[in-house]
């Protein structure tokens, strides 16, 4: 595990493997000559360095005054807004990675002026820094034996893994950046687990196993947690939650995890992700290419667990429930077919159009069960559920769907701040039409067009008229697929989103 600490001792003192020293581009004009006179450094190097966010220049500092035998000098950029801090702490976990660099020191002697710049406090830089760096870090081995390496004849290679950072701060800051690292490592473990769980393929994480991860969660952060089983779900009558599970072999589960503050809470929230452990489209079966990546359509259910897990470690003033219903989308023999007609949890009957329309139908129960058993102030759900809303807004951008203006406006802000970015989109009356049914209620796939919206608007059915509701589509974000992102896989979409929603409610 990485040892952070927080010290003001002179750099000069600092052992490390690498040192990394940030500049924005007015420090870099302003103050990089004198630092490097201070330290002994080559002051040519800063001819072919210009500071922008994300740049990096690694020097050797032989013949210097520093313990550290590499200098790494990050550009900040303007610092105009978090962005430029992000890119910046992106870069820095990739040099950690590349010169398997196993303990480092991070100069935020400025810390307190990159804060003044976009407009937030010293902790929150801490927190940024550091959430970014460990996010950065993250990789998905656990599923690598090792054995072909031994087969060739080599020792499987150690991964070179970092095991000390110390933050260098002046004395005034302290205290503040120990917050912030506090904060920034419970929302970084956050992300990490929902990627962890969205990277498990569909053989070892299936809704039992979610179960157990919300579970383990719960004990950790010590939220309460209850797990319906098959027949509970069926007593519940959860007719969209069984429809889905009737192909599988594994049965379903639907997960209720519940912090509650320590004194009154400001508001209660409640969080429905999509749990699909895999889906294959059921009897509308889905093209072989690609399949395997389906394995991510429990994206929604992954951040949900992770929200509230970094929620009660943060001890934010809200009572935050998440609601996961969980199963896989499966053709067996006793699947659901084209044309079946089931009645969900709220009583409304659906006809099932296309079985690969699937998590609609699990989110339908779940929602309504939040609705009508607890009364939230808001509600919100996070679903990989259209390949639509890619083709809207691609693989970068959230679908972003409300029945309540202000609170999307929240939302909005919320994207911008943490850098999941959503964008809104409509859902107008007309788009109603599109999923009337001649032998049910509601039809859960539509007519053509409108794909992503048309989902939406079929969700809102089932928050029983409650006025703050959102639906995330976070179809394109939740997975990183060979589409150029730093590392491939799950990427914890929603919770830093979430958590940053969270904890300025108003």
């Amino acid at each position: 595990m990485l040892n952070i600490t927080v010290t003001k001792s002179s750099l000069k003192n600092l052992k490390s493997d690498l040192l990394v020293m940030p500049f924005t581009v007015k420090e870099l004009r302003r103050d990089a000559e004198k630092a490097f006179e201070a330290f002994g450094l080559d002051k040519g190097a800063l001819k072919d360095f210009k500071g922008k966010s994300g740049d990096s220049l690694v020097l050797y500092s032989g013949g210097s005054k520093l313990k550290a035998p590499r200098v790494l000098l990050l550009g900040l950029g303007e610092m105009g807004e978090a962005e430029d801090l992000r890119k910046s702490a992106t870069a820095v976990a990739r040099h950690i990675k590349s010169l398997r660099v196993k303990n480092l020191v991070l100069d935020c002697s400025s810390v307190s002026s990159w804060a003044h710049s976009i407009k937030e406090s010293t902790s929150m830089m801490a927190e940024l820094f550091v959430d970014s760096i460990l996010y950065g870090l993250y990789s998905f081995d656990r599923l690598k034996s090792g054995k072909l390496e031994k087969k060739k004849g080599k020792e499987k290679e150690e991964k070179a893994r970092i095991g000390e950072l110390k933050i260098r701060v002046n004395a005034g800051n302290v205290k503040d950046v120990e917050d912030g690292v506090r904060s920034g490592r419970i929302i970084a473990d956050a992300r990490c687990l929902a990627r962890d769980l969205v990277n498990l393929p569909g053989n070892l994480l299936n809704a039992e196993d979610i179960a157990e991860a919300a579970r383990n969660s719960a004990e950790k952060s010590g939220c309460k947690v209850t797990v319906f089983h098959k027949e509970e779900i069926e007593e519940l009558g959860m007719g969209g939650l069984q429809a889905v599970n009737k192909g599988s072999y594994a049965p379903p589960t639907f997960t209720v995890l519940e912090y509650e503050p320590a004194d009154q809470p400001v508001a209660t929230v409640a969080l429905v992700g999509k749990g699909v452990t895999f889906d294959s489209g059921g009897i509308s079966l889905k093209p072989s290419s690609a399949m395997d990546e389906m394995k991510c359509d429990m994206a929604g259910a992954a951040s949900v667990i992770g929200t509230v897990e970094a929620v009660a470690l943060l001890g934010l003033p809200l009572r935050v429930i998440g609601f996961i219903p969980a199963t896989d989308n499966m053709p067996g023999g006793a699947a659901q077919t084209p044309g079946d007609v089931i009645t969900t949890y709220s009583g409304i009957t659906v006809e099932v159009g296309n079985t690969d329309a699937e998590g609609r139908l699990i989110l339908a129960d779940a929602l309504s069960y939040a609705v009508q058993k607890y009364e939230p102030d808001a509600v919100i759900d996070l679903a990989t559920l259209t390949g639509a809303c890619i083709v809207s807004l691609g693989y970068s951008v959230a679908g972003l769907f409300s029945n309540n203006d202000k609170f999307a406006g929240k939302i909005y802000e919320a994207g911008r701040k943490s850098g999941e970015k959503v964008w809104r989109m409509p859902t107008w009356v007309e788009y109603d039409e599109l999923i009337k049914s001649e032998v049910a209620d509601v039809h859960n796939a539509g007519a053509k067009g409108a794909g992503s919206i048309t989902a939406a608007k079929f969700l809102e059915k089932f928050i029983n008229g409650h006025k703050t509701w959102a639906h995330l589509d976070i179809a394109g974000p939740a997975f990183s697929a060979k589409k150029g992102k730093t590392i491939p896989g799950g990427t914890g979409f929603g919770v830093r989103l979430l958590v940053d929603l969270l904890r300025d409610w108003e």
